[in-house]
């Protein structure tokens, strides 16, 4: 028998030639396809910015209009723009920023400072505890901006918010924050530019905060399953109110929650897996 290793070595080396090729070009042909699908990160951070702008947009009248309050008390003390704007930027807590205004023009008492500022804005460590999971390490770097920005107005956006599908979560909830702390800075430097030389009546635009509070408790009553948990704040905070008066309740009130809800979390896990089962059928 006649046998020619050279022909069938020279197909073979054909064979595998042919078979790297297309190898090569299923590869490309894998790649382009992954990287058209997936968009890039400049995609989802424009896309996530969109997205959180229209959902903030509700805020900009009351931010603005505190702001600007802000902006022209600060004025009537005699403090130049960079005071408030630098103060919005840099301390980003309303009331904490009206105390500090006040404590400047006073003999310094850095220790009731801290006590007062402490007590006004002691609500944002249950905020903070309730935001643990949606603030994780997972979001990196931005979760210390999405921190040091937590508000009642982010906390109550970000805590309830149905992002969109496709949408990325942590740049979404960063840009939620972003634009109400921007809405902050903005009013507080208008009202110390121009707040002497408009004609509005600011008196009583503290309650548009109170206001807009009042509307997304509406919302989310309208959505619950259950009304346990909303009911049990009002009772509390209503007997918070009777007991310690209306200057001094929100601390109590805030422990009270928290106390009540960790002693039936049990109870309130079991209702939650309830809920859930419901509405996947």
């Amino acid at each position: 028998m006649d046998f020619q290793p050279k022909r069938y070595e020279h197909i073979t080396l054909n064979t595998i030639f042919v078979y790297y090729l297309h190898s090569i070009s299923f590869q490309k042909i894998i790649f382009m396809q992954s990287t058209t699908l997936e968009p890039s990160r400049a995609q989802r951070i424009k896309s996530a910015a969109k997205a959180a702008l229209p959902y903030s947009a509700p805020m900009i009248a009351g931010f603005l209009f505190l702001g600007i309050a802000y902006g022209i008390y600060m004025k009537a003390l005699g403090f130049g723009v960079l005071y408030p704007m630098l103060m919005a930027l840099l301390i980003y807590a309303g009331s904490v920023e009206f105390i500090a205004a006040g404590a400047l023009v006073v003999s310094f008492s850095p220790l009731s400072v801290f006590l007062i500022a402490l007590m006004v804005s002691g609500r944002q460590i249950f905020y903070a505890i309730s935001m643990l999971e949606k603030y994780g390490a997972h979001l990196g770097k931005k979760r210390w901006y999405l921190i040091s920005g937590l508000v009642d107005e982010s906390f109550s956006l970000n805590y309830m918010a149905q992002i969109p599908a496709g949408i990325d979560k942590g740049w979404y909830m960063f840009f939620v924050t972003f634009y109400l702390h921007l809405y902050w800075v903005i009013g507080a430097t208008l009202g110390n530019l121009f707040g002497g030389v408009l004609p509005v009546n600011l008196a009583g635009v503290e309650f548009a905060m109170t206001a807009l509070f009042l509307v997304i408790f509406a919302e989310n009553w309208l959505k619950e399953k259950s009304h346990e948990s909303s009911l049990l704040g009002l009772g509390i905070a209503f007997i918070s109110l009777i007991v310690v008066g209306k200057e001094h309740f929100l601390i109590p009130t805030l422990i009270g929650i928290w106390v009540i809800l960790t002693l039936r979390r049990p109870q309130l896990a079991r209702k939650l897996e309830t809920v859930k089962l419901e509405e996947s059928k």
